[in-house]
């Protein structure tokens, strides 16, 4: 794992300990996306090693913008499967980071969901988990009332 702040890794580690607690076994998926790409993926890059660090069989997945066909055909029914590479373990838990994986029409495959803030830009309306990771050293765990934004934020077309 690279070389993180005190409060990234606190943050990291108790997300990733409150992911393991909801779903602790079997075949998970983890999904991580941003307005920032770039920032989606150095948060993807960490959850997956500080779940490695914990113990958990964690691979790591970047799809870029992809769509429901292609996620699942790709990437999904391969993992579910026990066929795609590097995640042959039963307990793996697979962190994909890219562009339109929390769209209404896939947000049901996740076991748990991270949107990364970087800026002023609205949370996606449904995520587990948003990030305020505008300052990378100390990211924050976000609260914003979603009963305040419409269904459709974070939706991509």
């Amino acid at each position: 794992m690279n070389v993180l702040s005190e409060v990234r890794r606190e943050l990291l580690d108790s997300m990733a300990r409150e992911f393991l607690h909801n779903s602790p076994r079997g075949r998970r998926l983890l999904a991580v996306e941003g307005e920032t790409d770039a920032l989606a993926a150095r948060f993807a890059d960490d959850l997956a090693a500080t779940l490695v660090d914990l113990g958990q069989p964690a691979v790591r997945v970047s799809l870029g913008d992809v769509d429901e066909a292609t996620l699942r055909a790709a990437t999904v029914e391969p993992f579910r499967a026990g066929t795609l590479t590097a995640a042959t373990d039963p307990d793996t838990v697979l962190v994909v980071e890219g562009r339109r994986l929390l769209n209404l029409s896939v947000r049901g495959i996740w076991h748990f969901s991270v949107w990364v803030l970087a800026g002023e830009e609205l949370p996606h309306a449904f995520v587990n988990v948003i990030v305020d990771a505008t300052d990378e050293a100390a990211p924050k765990r976000y609260f914003y009332d979603l009963c305040k934004l419409p269904p459709s934020v974070g939706e991509r077309r």
